[in-house]
C-alpha cells in the first residue's frame, strides 16, 4: 500500500504523524512510504532519517497527494488540503468534525473520502489510545503554561504555583476529570499547587481521590459551586471530553469577570469548541490574549510544544491500526477491528457519526453497511 506523510505549517503545528522507525516497520513488509520534505524538521527527525530507511521524500506536495492510498497528518484539514484529496482516499488526522466548516464536510462526503479520526479510535476497552497519549501530554502542559503565565512578565499574577514558607500556595481548578485533568491535578500537586477538581461523574471524583489521597480537593459541577470557587481561582483548565461532539460551555463569561486579574484559563477543549464561554482558538505562534483581565491559553495543540514527545506517543498509538489497514485493506481492518471502525467519519460518500451527521443535518448511515464483505 502507498501511505503519504504529509507535512503541517509549523506556525500552527510541529508534530509529524510517524518516526522513522515506525516508518521502517511498514517499509520492511512491502509499503511504500512517501514523506513531504523536511516534515520531521520541527520534531527533530531529518529527511535523511527518513531516506535512510527506504522512505520516499517527496518535494512536490501534489505528489504526496497523488500517489497515497492513506495519507497521514496531525491538523484538521484545511479547505486547500481537502481540495487536493483524490477520490476514495483514506484520511487520518484529527478532524474534529463537530467544530469543523460545512465546505469541508461536503468536499469529504462528495471525494467518498474515509476519513478516520485520531481522537475518535478506540482499543478493545473502549478506551480513546491516540487521544489518551496527547492528553496525558495536555495534562502536563497545562501546569507547566500555567506557571509561565502567571509570571509578572507575562502580565500574570506574579505568583508561584507551590507557594513558598509564609505564603501559599496557587489555586489551580480543573474542570474534568477524564486524562487531561487527572494528569494536570497530579502534575500540579507535583509542585505543590492547591487542586480542586470539577466532574458531574462521581466515579472519576472517587478514582482521582484514591489516586491522589487528601491533598486533592473534589467537587461536583454546577453553576453554584462553579461560581464560588472560580472567583479565587489562580488558574482554571478546561479539560472537558465529549467523544465526538462539541464541548459544553459550563463557565460563562460572567464568571470570567469573577476571577482574578491576571489569573490565566487554559482550555484543552478548545479543539472541540471549547468548555469556557470566553474561549476562541489561539496558535502556537500567538498562544494566548487577555478578556476580562483574565488570560486566556487556547491552543487546540497544546502537545504540538513537545512535538517529538508527542510524535512517538502519537505513532506508538496510530502504528497498529495503520499496519492493520495497510496489510488487510480498509475493508478487511475494519470488518475485524470495531475499535478502528468506530474512528471512521466518512465512508463512500456517507456520513457515518451520528453526532456529526447531526451537526450538519445529514442522514447517517452504519459504516458496517458500507463495509464489503
Amino acid at each position: 500500500m502507498n501511505i503519504g506523510i504529509l507535512k503541517e505549517d509549523p506556525r500552527r503545528e510541529r508534530r509529524i504523524a510517524l518516526t522513522p522507525a515506525a516508518v521502517q516497520s511498514l517499509v520492511s513488509v512491502g509499503h511504500i512510504v512517501y514523506v513531504e520534505k523536511d516534515a520531521g524538521d520541527a520534531s527533530h527527525f531529518s529527511n535523511e532519517d527518513y531516506k535512510d530507511i527506504g522512505a520516499h521524500v517527496v518535494y512536490m506536495r501534489d505528489e504526496v497527494f497523488g500517489r497515497s492510498e492513506v495519507l497521514l497528518k496531525i491538523l484538521s484539514p484545511t479547505e486547500e488540503e481537502c481540495n487536493r484529496l483524490t477520490n476514495s482516499q483514506i484520511l487520518f488526522s484529527f478532524l474534529h468534525l463537530a467544530v469543523t466548516k460545512t465546505r469541508i464536510m461536503e468536499t469529504l462526503l462528495r471525494k467518498h473520502i474515509c476519513s478516520i479520526a485520531y481522537e475518535l479510535i478506540e482499543d478493545g476497552s473502549g478506551n480513546l489510545p491516540i487521544l489518551q497519549e496527547m492528553s496525558e501530554i495536555a495534562g502536563q502542559m497545562s501546569i507547566h503554561i500555567a506557571a509561565r503565565y502567571l509570571e509578572s512578565i507575562n502580565n500574570g499574577r506574579g505568583i508561584v504555583l507551590g507557594g513558598i514558607s509564609g505564603v501559599p500556595p496557587a489555586l489551580v481548578v480543573v474542570i474534568g476529570a477524564g486524562t487531561v485533568g487527572q494528569v494536570a491535578t497530579r502534575t500540579a500537586l507535583g509542585v505543590g499547587a492547591k487542586v480542586i477538581v470539577f466532574d458531574k461523574d462521581l466515579s472519576r471524583l472517587r478514582s482521582i481521590e484514591n489516586r491522589c489521597g487528601h491533598y486533592v480537593s473534589t467537587v461536583v459541577t454546577n453553576q453554584y459551586n462553579l461560581v464560588k470557587v472560580l472567583r479565587h481561582a489562580d488558574v482554571v483548565i478546561g479539560a472537558i471530553l465529549m467523544k465526538g461532539e462539541r464541548a459544553p460551555h459550563v463557565v460563562s463569561e460572567e464568571m470570567v469577570k469573577q476571577m482574578r486579574p491576571g489569573s490565566i484559563i487554559i482550555d484543552v477543549s478548545i479543539d472541540q469548541g471549547g468548555c469556557i464561554e470566553t474561549s476562541r482558538p489561539t496558535t502556537l505562534e500567538n498562544p494566548t490574549y487577555i478578556l476580562h483581565n483574565v488570560i486566556h491559553y487556547c491552543v487546540p495543540n497544546v502537545a504540538a510544544n513537545v512535538a517529538r514527545t508527542a510524535t512517538y506517543g502519537l505513532t506508538n498509538a496510530l502504528l497498529p491500526y495503520l499496519s492493520e489497514i495497510a496489510a488487510k485493506g480498509i475493508d478487511g481492518a475494519l470488518n475485524e477491528n470495531q475499535g478502528l471502525a468506530r474512528g471512521v467519519c466518512t465512508y463512500k460518500g456517507a456520513c457515518t457519526k451520528d453526532v456529526i451527521a447531526r451537526r450538519f443535518e445529514l442522514p447517517s448511515i452504519d459504516v458496517y453497511s458500507l463495509v464489503a464483505v
